[in-house]
């Protein structure tokens, strides 16, 4: 169009310096992808009925991490509407929804998005996004977002067209950095906190998810990051409502999470890799990459007595010290989790742990992250063991971009060790096998799963024994040749067994059975009999009977 002023619906482009049309870098819906026109919304044309909600707090939340385009067959945020009553029967209390920023193309994760504005089309759009988060706080969920803000993705990225929004000084893995701390980079950073604001007042998110903060180059007295969380706090206090961000860090550094006033940069948690790692190992008995700094009973003891198991210790995968003591934080500071989209789709194969290991260590596995001090979450599909893998798919246009990417894949398999028969990142196929099956939940083994899933999630809910809690290394104790651990949670004692074989382990005090892993779980004579990869959870009874 050619106008002063736009109307909801109309489309339309800039032009700079004569060369155009370019999408607007604010605009709000690309309906025909990125390439395209920009097509102007009023927010206020939404009616919502979401007017009393209030989202659970941080500390009690279970996270459901999905991905829209393939948490249901359709791929759509209407299609996504139709699951959110299983969540909510699950237990789930906050949904954290993977990148949905349009990007190229009709399928991708979602990190590669250059539209940040724009909810991708193919998902439903604004219109369909604001109906999904309506939907989900009509059923108590409340939604965190992930958003990408250390690079943008290269197909229909103009923004370069529009100012020094990146810069040559630095260069990071995706090329130029985003430009945080040189000349004009006011203007960036006001240009990507009023994204994370937006999401917040017109798609009402209750929260953010920021993409790998340790890839910010940010040499300012302000950190990007803390400016960001200062700014999302204070719109919260003017919608009255609790708004919070949780980082991606792999520094190990709690300056991440700890309050402004303490010198830290005030996000209110982070995704704790060092849990996953130490768990995954000790349940695949995988060595290669970083896994090979972890596998130890002693390695999840660390992480369940201070947070991170790497405190400013040698690690061997770096060659060189990593990480802070956390010491002092609570456990709701830290978000564990099995699986993630990373850690599944990073494999050459996207297969989910469920692939790689039993059902008793899957199960042992899902109580002690659901069960644990920290904020638990999980990965679509999870409860119930999904058989569909995530798997790394692009769509990307260009040739030379499809080709740069294949084989980009290839050479990162390749140094963990998976040469062959890599899934084509291009392929429409690769996207089709990552989309989950509803189905299986109803049929065994998967039935036996979701209802372990669901056993430990009202557990959790039930007992506020099991809520985050401060860490405390006295509260777990192991036998690293024997192959078992013990982790107390308020009253209850969760017993494990990471060995092969039946152990025969004697109880601290009279204690009953309040929920076991395995049927062959016996409690007797103040002895605990334990079959391999097992966990029992112990509660104190005076007459110690067992159930």
């Amino acid at each position: 169009v050619e106008s002063d002023a736009l109307v909801h619906g109309a489309d339309y482009g800039l032009w700079l310096d004569g060369r155009g049309p370019f999408p607007d870098p604010r605009s709000s819906h690309q309906p025909h992808g990125v390439m395209a026109p920009s097509r102007w919304v009023d927010h206020a044309q939404f009616s919502w009925h979401d007017a009393q909600w209030r989202p659970p707090a941080p500390k009690d939340a279970i996270i459901y991490e999905l991905h829209i385009g393939t948490f249901t067959r359709e791929g759509t945020f209407d299609s996504a509407i139709a699951r959110l009553d299983a969540l909510h029967e699950l237990g789930i209390t906050h949904v954290e929804v993977m990148p949905v920023a349009q990007f190229p193309g009709t399928h991708g994760w979602g990190y590669d998005g250059v539209d940040l504005y724009a909810p991708h089309h193919v998902y439903g759009g604004p219109h369909g996004m604001k109906c999904f988060v309506d939907a989900c706080h009509q059923r108590g969920l409340a939604v965190i977002l992930d958003v990408v803000y250390n690079h943008l993705g290269p197909e229909g990225n103009w923004l370069e067209q529009f100012g020094p929004y990146f810069t040559g000084v630095y260069q990071t893995p995706w090329g130029k950095a985003v430009n945080l701390d040189n000349a004009h980079s006011h203007e960036v950073r006001r240009f990507l906190i009023d994204n994370a604001l937006m999401w917040l007042r017109d798609y009402h998110i209750d929260g953010l998810r920021v993409d790998a903060v340790h890839a910010f180059i940010d040499r300012s007295a302000i950190h990007f990051l803390e400016q960001l969380v200062s700014e999302v706090k204070a719109l919260g206090l003017l919608l009255q409502r609790e708004v919070f961000v949780i980082a991606e860090s792999d520094l190990n550094d709690p300056r991440v999470i700890r309050p402004v006033a303490q010198g830290g940069l005030g996000a209110d948690a982070q995704w704790n890799e060092d849990f996953h790692h130490a768990l995954h190992t000790l349940l695949t008995k995988e060595e290669f990459g970083y896994y090979a700094d972890f596998g130890k009973l002693s390695d999840l003891a660390r992480v369940f007595g201070a947070g991170f198991c790497y405190d400013d210790r040698h690690s061997r995968y770096r060659q060189r010290h990593h990480g802070r003591s956390a010491a002092g934080l609570e456990g709701w500071r830290f978000v564990a989790c099995m699986q993630n989209h990373d850690q599944v789709g990073s494999r050459g194969n996207g297969e989910r742990i469920g692939r790689l290991v039993s059902q008793e260590k899957l199960k042992l596995g899902a109580a002690l992250t659901l069960l644990s001090p920290f904020v638990p979450m999980l990965f679509q599909g999870e409860e119930w063991g999904a058989s569909s893998p995530f798997l790394y798919f692009t769509d990307f246009v260009d040739r030379n971009l499809q080709d740069a990417v294949r084989k980009g894949r290839k050479s990162e398999m390749a140094a963990f060790g998976w040469q062959a028969g890599i899934p084509d990142p291009q392929a429409a196929s690769t996207w089709w096998h990552s989309q989950l099956i509803w189905e299986e939940r109803e049929q065994a083994p998967h039935r036996d799963i979701l209802r372990w899933y669901t056993a430990l999630i009202t557990l959790r809910k039930q007992e506020k024994d099991f809520g985050t809690a401060p860490l405390d290394p006295q509260h777990v104790i192991f036998d690293e040749e024997q192959g078992w651990l013990s982790l107390r949670r308020g009253r209850f004692q969760l017993v494990c067994n990471f060995a092969d074989r039946t152990q025969s382990i004697a109880c601290e005090v009279p204690c009953g059975l309040r929920l076991a892993s395995s049927e062959n779980i016996r409690n007797e004579n103040g002895r605990l009999l334990l079959p391999p990869y097992s966990i029992a959870v112990l509660e104190p009874s005076e007459a110690g009977a067992s159930s």
